[in-house]
């Protein structure tokens, strides 16, 4: 997005290779490390920071509208978790299973959680007996372990980290209100914080999570022109609430099972983050989410009054309530430029000995290289528009690739030319039959994301079968 930029030569160019160019942004500007098992990442500080501002925001939302925080336990016992056929089904491929404790083996083995349905609806079937007690809408901020074979920083781990809602509910209504409602959450996170727009609707049968009625979810459009699923939101109906007896006395004295719902989005966040708006100088940060959101460099710093000037400037700033770095370390002005922009920071303040003269500082923006010189008292003043400005073009900048990126197709030729040449989603009218959305994955690698919610025809065949067509689906290749 910068094109004043000198290019960073630590890190591959995005259109050279886009998989080594993640890579090396997320190694460079220090988000993460790998571990000794495969899969297994550190998130260093910088990269935490990112997820403890996403988990800020959400978990602001989430009690806001009656959500409160638990913790379940790390392990299932496998005589648990099999109690819900159609969700084992789908998780059992990728579960890791402690065999034994101590030195004794397990009678009952232990998955470490996947995913915590079942330990929702065992604790839900003790403590709910009657309509007094509904609902509960609970959430736990934790990690999952899913053993994957192909493995990539916050895209796709074995272990990662995520916030998983559950909640219970007397009626289908209110629980498929609760549905949308959690979506609509996820989908102002990507307006408000992360300058993210995305794609929201339903996931088609095939695509939806195990042991769902109903699959939701937000799905981000990648510089690749790929997809991300970045969150989902479900409506479990009363499946598992058969399964697991959880059942209350309705104010009609009938004994009725309980509506259930799941949502969460996970650390992939952060992908996301990096792969919509990073440039070939490295991670370009919206300015809300960032972890540094000013950082401050003194040019000659050794010269009288600058440093001093500059810690002022910081202590102002702070007092505001932005996140501000003072970099006086001993390296050039010219190594800390370059080491900001690659760590994204959305805003550099440049001041130095001409500057003092003047009274000014020189502020640059991340995501165009843009400069201003703005007189130092008017700094505090000056800042939070031009963030809001910042968010607002970084917005807009992804909303115009994901458009243009949004191609209506109405032949299994002009859907293949989509997805395997100009990137992005393929729309097209849809039968419903899962064999025609086999085909299609298995002729071009590409995936359902959604069904988006505004369902206008455009055709009336689905362009594999020649069938009737009800619904329009975006078709893309995906992480």
């Amino acid at each position: 997005m910068n094109n004043n930029a000198i290019k960073n030569d630590a890190i591959t160019s995005r259109d050279a290779d886009f998989a080594q160019w993640y890579t090396d942004v997320c190694r460079k500007a220090e988000l993460m490390d790998y571990s000794s098992v495969k899969g297994f990442i550190i998130y260093r500080p910088y990269g935490y920071a990112i997820w403890e501002q996403i988990q800020k925001y959400l978990d602001d939302k989430f009690k806001k509208t009656g959500h409160e925080n638990v913790y379940m336990p790390l392990v299932i016992p496998e005589s648990l978790f099999n109690k819900e056929k159609e969700h084992v089904e789908g998780f059992a491929p990728e579960t890791l299973i402690a065999t034994i404790g101590g030195k004794n083996q397990l009678d009952d083995r232990l998955i470490i959680r996947p995913t915590s349905e079942v330990l929702f609806c065992e604790h839900y079937a003790k403590i709910i007996s009657s309509y007094r007690d509904l609902p509960k809408k609970y959430n736990q901020w934790c990690s999952v372990v899913r053993w994957e074979k192909t493995t990539r920083p916050f895209l796709r781990g074995s272990e990662f980290l995520w916030q998983e809602g559950h909640t219970v509910h007397a009626t289908e209504e209110e629980a498929r209100h609760e549905t949308l409602k959690m979506l609509d959450i996820y989908d102002g996170l990507g307006k408000e914080l992360l300058a993210v727009p995305f794609m929201t609707g339903r996931k088609t049968e095939k695509e939806k999570f195990a042991g769902a009625k109903e699959t939701y979810s937000i799905e981000a459009l990648m510089h690749d022109g790929k997809a991300l699923q970045s969150g989902t939101s479900h409506y479990f109906g009363t499946g598992f609430a058969e399964a697991f007896g959880m059942k209350f006395q309705d104010k009609d004295n009938v004994l009725r099972y309980v509506h259930q719902t799941s949502w969460g989005v996970s650390t992939r966040l952060i992908g996301s983050i990096i792969m919509v708006h990073g440039d070939d100088n490295g991670l370009v940060l919206p300015p809300y989410v960032a972890p540094i959101q000013i950082v401050i460099i003194p040019v000659q710093q050794q010269k009288e009054g600058v440093l001093a000037k500059a810690r002022e400037i910081e202590t102002a700033l702070s007092a505001k309530g932005y996140r501000v770095k003072l970099d006086d370390s001993d390296r050039t002005p010219g190594w800390k430029f370059a080491e900001y922009e690659m760590k994204g920071v959305p805003l550099r303040i440049e001041i130095g000995p001409r500057d003092l003269e003047k009274n000014v500082a020189v502020l640059a923006k991340r995501n165009d290289g843009i400069k201003h010189t703005i007189a130092i008292e008017e700094l505090p003043s000056q800042i939070e528009p031009m963030m809001k400005a910042m968010h607002q073009e970084m917005y807009e900048h992804a909303l115009a690739h994901l458009n243009g990126h949004i191609t209506e197709v109405k032949t299994l030729d002009e859907l293949k030319e989509v997805v395997d040449h100009k990137g992005g989603y393929a729309k097209m009218m849809w039968c419903g039959d899962v064999e025609c959305e086999n085909h299609i994955k298995d002729l071009t690698t590409a995936t359902a994301r959604c069904m988006p919610f505004n369902q206008t025809p455009f055709d009336e065949t689905c362009p594999v079968c020649g069938k009737k067509a009800h619904k329009v689906v975006l078709f893309a290749k995906a992480y």
